[in-house]
């Protein structure tokens, strides 16, 4: 019998230690969430157990095997087995009965998607996905990087330049011209997030924004 974690909306579950799963397991770790990990490699499973102490080989994915590891007790399971599209359907499946409230699947194809879906799960296309992140960053050479956050809403990491420079952040008053908000200031290595309303933006600042794609997409064109 494995050691099972206790029941937890803030615990994690991740089947499937691929390049994705096993990225996924450091970073929640590295944010300080408890994550279950398994898989049927015992050396996929090896290399996580630095960063969790819930990491299982289980050679049969069934219903079981996954209890048994406390699989049901998480908030959120993810199942990063896009490529073995039977397996990843069959999961879904059992970890949609076991009851856990917000299940996340990788996919494949569209096809294998939209089946996942139909199961009630969430679906994520990590190439595609991050298909269009580089995407976006080619396009706009002023955008660095960006986090989507559902909703049309993304906080994006900006390049201060053109009309920003020797403006303050009252002055510009984004919140009422954009409908956007700064969420702060980078310059050199540092990074400020509590700076003042007077703060006027020079040469080599970037600044963090959040808001609705559009609003900050005409922000960028204007400025």
């Amino acid at each position: 019998m494995f050691d099972k974690m206790k029941s937890s909306a803030e615990s994690y579950g991740v089947i499937g230690l691929g390049r994705f799963g096993t990225a996924l397991v450091k970073t929640l770790a590295a944010a300080g969430k408890e994550v279950i990990a398994v898989d049927k490699d015992e050396a996929k499973v090896k290399a996580v157990r630095g960063y969790t102490d819930y990491a299982f080989v289980i050679d049969e994915l069934n219903e079981t095997s996954l209890k048994e590891t406390g699989m049901q007790n998480c908030g959120t399971v993810t199942i990063c087995i896009g490529e073995q599209i039977d397996i990843s359907i069959l999961t879904t499946m059992l970890v949609t009965k076991l009851g856990v409230p917000h299940v996340i699947s990788k996919a494949a194809s569209e096809v294998h998607g939209e089946v996942l879906k139909r199961l009630g799960a969430e679906v994520v296309y990590p190439e595609a996905d991050m298909a269009v992140r580089i995407g976006k960053r080619l396009i706009s050479g002023n955008l660095l990087d960006y986090i989507a956050l559902g909703d049309g809403v993304e906080v994006r990491r900006i390049t201060v330049g053109g009309r920003m420079l020797g403006k303050s952040v009252r002055t510009l008053d984004l919140r009422k011209v954009y409908g956007i908000n700064i969420i702060a200031v980078e310059h050199g290595q540092q990074t400020n997030v509590e700076f003042s309303a007077d703060y006027t933006f020079k040469e080599g600042d970037t600044v963090a924004v959040i808001g609705k794609v559009g609003k900050i997409d005409k922000f960028e064109r204007e400025m």
